[in-house]
């Protein structure tokens, strides 16, 4: 009996440990993945990001936990508000968490834009902006935008673009990174785990957005011929 045991519990160990290596490698295999394949589309300085009709900002708290101010936040709505100061954006999709009254990403990121000179009729809210997948979904669906520029930390875009491309939108990305802020561990894994739960999502268990509803185009007014806004971006970086 003794033996059966010790032979059963081995057997156990070692089911146990292929599972934790196969686990292991999907993990290090998803990240791996998500990140080869939306390399070429991320940009990391503002001047050479895609010109684009609309920009997508992802949503994020404008406070820490610890109650201080949040500098993701913040270096966001400052690329945003570059991008349209130099006419690489004509317009802004603002997207993000509002599940209640006391708590509304877009609204917040809505002011902060328009403190940072950015005018209303540039700026569309998205309320249900529920996760990185909703917002692209919806993105897609509701307000209909099939090109598009994201804007958001470099550590998030490989995911947001991956989603964004298995949509079958065309869109790059726009790194709105802080050289002043290390990211910490704890994002980092939370993040290497969301791009795993990405595939799962995409090619598995088919997520659904929490909310869709009808289809809202953005209106936008006539984008000037890009040859024409070229020469003035190239002046405006370059100039002293």
């Amino acid at each position: 009996m003794h033996n059966i045991l010790l032979k059963w519990l081995g057997r156990l160990l070692m089911s146990l440990g292929a599972l934790l290596l196969l686990a292991t490698l999907l993990f290090i295999g998803g990240n791996f993945w998500v990140l080869a394949t939306t390399a070429a589309y991320i940009e990391r300085q503002p001047q050479q990001c895609r010109p684009t009709d609309v920009g997508i900002v992802f949503g994020t708290s404008h406070w820490t936990r610890s109650g201080v101010r949040n500098p993701h936040f913040h270096a966001r709505m400052r690329t945003a508000a570059s991008l349209i100061e130099h006419s690489q954006v004509d317009h802004l999709l603002l997207s993000g968490d509002n599940r209640t009254q006391a708590y509304n990403e877009p609204r917040a990121m809505w002011r902060e834009l328009y403190r940072r000179g950015v005018a209303s009729e540039q700026m569309t809210m998205d309320f249900a902006g529920f996760s990185t997948y909703d917002t692209l979904v919806r993105a897609r669906d509701v307000f209909q935008l099939d090109k598009t520029l994201l804007i958001t930390q470099g550590w998030h875009l490989p995911r947001a673009i991956y989603i964004g491309r298995a949509l079958g939108m065309d869109v790059t990305g726009c790194v709105a990174d802080d050289a002043t802020v290390n990211v910490g561990w704890h994002l980092k894994l939370r993040e290497w785990a969301a791009r795993v739960a990405t595939l799962g999502d995409l090619y598995i268990w088919g997520r659904e957005p929490y909310f869709l509803g009808t289809p809202e185009p953005i209106e936008l007014k006539e984008r000037a011929p890009i040859d024409l806004i070229l020469p003035s971006l190239n002046e405006r970086f370059t100039a002293p």
